[in-house]
Parts: C-alpha cells; sequence; structure tokens
C-alpha cells in the first residue's frame, strides 16, 4: 500500500509484470481507473497462481511453518491470492488487506466464486498509517508492498509487532523483471526492453525517494529481518516460464503490459524506441505483440521469510 495513496498491489497486479505494477503508477498523479486496471490485476495474479501456490506451499511444508489460523494479506489487489492462501492454509482465516475499495470489491466476489467467502475477509486500511489496525497474525503475506512504504525497516518492524509467537512475514521483493521479447526482434535497435527496464529503474527510484519518510536502505532482507527482531527463514525464487507460442490471455496481458509501459514511458525512451513500441503495439502490424509467434513471459518472483521466535 503506497503510504500516501492508500493504494497497494503486490502480486495480484502485484508488480503487474515489472517493479512498477499498473496500479503503483500514480504516484503523485491522479487515481488510476480501476474498471481497466482491476482486470488487469486479476489477469497477471492469475498467470501466475501456480508460482504463488508454490511459495504457500514451501511455506506450509517448513519444519518451521507457522499454525495458521490468521493470515494477513497486505496490498491484496483483487484477492487471488487471498484465495490461494485460503487453499493452502484450511484452516485459516484470510484477511485482504488493500486501500482500494473497488479491489477489496472484487476480492470478495471472487471469495464468493469460489466458495471461501466464510474463510476470506476485507480489511480497508493505508499503510503505514494504519498497520496497528490490522490484528494479530500467525503468517504475513506482502507481495510487492514494502518497496511502496517509506521507512521499510519500520514497517517490517511493524509486521513483526503483529506476529504471534512462531509467526512468519512473507516478503516477495526482488526477483527478475519480465522478458517477453527476443532481444533481436528484426527491427529497431535490438535490447529494447533492457532499455525499457533501465527506464524503470530510475522512475521507481524517483518513486521511492518521493515517498513520505523516504529512508534508503540496502536491500538485504535478512538483515532487515534481523534488524526487526524476525529470524530468517530462508530465500526462494519461484519462476514463471511461458514459452513461446503464448496462449491468449497470456498474449493479451503482455499487449496490456506493454501499452501500459509505453504510456509511461513515452519521455524517457528515445524516439527510435517509441516507433518501435507503436509497432509492437500496432494490431494491424505482422511483427506486433499481437501477432508475432515469438512472444513469450518468462519471470522470477523472490520470497524472503523472516519468523518471530516463540
Amino acid at each position: 500500500m503506497s503510504n500516501h495513496s492508500g493504494h497497494g498491489h503486490h502480486h495480484d497486479g502485484h508488480q503487474s509484470l515489472h517493479h512498477e505494477p499498473s496500479a503503483h503508477g500514480h504516484h503523485g498523479g491522479s487515481e488510476p481507473d480501476w474498471d481497466v486496471m482491476a482486470p488487469l490485476l486479476e489477469r497477471n495474479a492469475e498467470l501466475s497462481s501456480a508460482q504463488y501456490t508454490e511459495a504457500a506451499r514451501w511455506i506450509a511444508a517448513l519444519p518451521t511453518a507457522p499454525e495458521a489460523r490468521r493470515v494477513l494479506d497486505v496490498g491484496a489487489g483483487p484477492g487471488v491470492v487471498a484465495c490461494l492462501l485460503a487453499e493452502v492454509f484450511p484452516d485459516a482465516e484470510v484477511v485482504a488487506v488493500d486501500g482500494t475499495p473497488a479491489l477489496l470489491d472484487r476480492t470478495r466476489d471472487r471469495a464468493r466464486r469460489l466458495g471461501l467467502d466464510d474463510r476470506v475477509t476485507t480489511l480497508h486500511a493505508t499503510l503505514p498509517d494504519e498497520l496497528s489496525t490490522l490484528g494479530e497474525a500467525d503468517l504475513i503475506w506482502a507481495g510487492n508492498t514494502l518497496h511502496h512504504m517509506g521507512d521499510q525497516r519500520a514497517v517490517l518492524a511493524g509486521f513483526g509487532g503483529l506476529l504471534r509467537p512462531g509467526g512468519t512475514v512473507a516478503l516477495v521483493e526482488g526477483g527478475l523483471q519480465a522478458r517477453q521479447l527476443p532481444r533481436d526482434l528484426g527491427f529497431g535497435r535490438p535490447g529494447i526492453e533492457a532499455r525499457m527496464e533501465a527506464a524503470e529503474a530510475e522512475l521507481f527510484q524517483e518513486m521511492r525517494a518521493e515517498l513520505p519518510d523516504a529512508r534508503r536502505e540496502v536491500e538485504n532482507w535478512a538483515a532487515l529481518f534481523e534488524a526487526a527482531g524476525l529470524t530468517p527463514q530462508g530465500t526462494r525464487s519461484f519462476l514463471l516460464d511461458l514459452p513461446a507460442p503464448l496462449g491468449d490471455a497470456a498474449r493479451e496481458q503482455v499487449v496490456a503490459d506493454f501499452t501500459r509501459r509505453r504510456d509511461g514511458l513515452g519521455d524517457h525512451l528515445d524516439a527510435d524506441d517509441n516507433a518501435v513500441l507503436d509497432r509492437l503495439l500496432d494490431p494491424e502490424d505482422p511483427a506486433s505483440l499481437h501477432r508475432r509467434p515469438d512472444v513469450f513471459l518468462l519471470l522470477a518472483r523472490t520470497l524472503h521469510l523472516g519468523r518471530r521466535d516463540a
């Protein structure tokens, strides 16, 4: 949750496919159109559902796994991961926490469709201001949420304060940004995705610097866990590997993701790269994302665990 706008959507858009989820692209800007954004976030999480399920099962199978009675999904977006957590932890109440009512509505709808509405509930809260209202938990899942907090160390310590003895914080942070195209597209200068990522890294740093109480941290999550009084419990990365040719849902997601990125990066790329993006997004162009057979989707999400000792 961005602490000044009240939104946070990790995994379920939750990183869209890149550093800056579409939902986070409005820092200091206007409110997103959630009728447009929410389906994008939802589909993105659904494409990665196997990753998230594998990650949750890894937590559940650890010798130090918490007895999960109450799980917080912080920055839950449209609730895809909250529902997955409810399936992996069948004895738990899962609370989807977000600052956007429209996304919490989608969470409730999804839980109802899946028959999980007796165990998946929602809580409207903005962080870090309302951190203390979240209540105790045995597991706190925060996917691509902490990096939207100005003082990450303080928020992580706040999470630790909510954990019951033996409880665990699961951070989805870092990993590898998505790749969807060959390095050489056959037109334009090769390597456009690397240049887009470099521009996004600059914008990401600007976003971090503008957050209230912004504090620079070495992104050593194990050390930050220890500083928050938690014991590191390991790190694992989970791969999303959808090779070419992509199915319709994944291709539509890639097109939507590039459309969003083109809108956000126009001033940060040169004219040649913008012309390449125009071709990639032209549905009539045989070399576009809509039509080319070599579009794929490859990314890695990294999960870091910290435990409150019993």
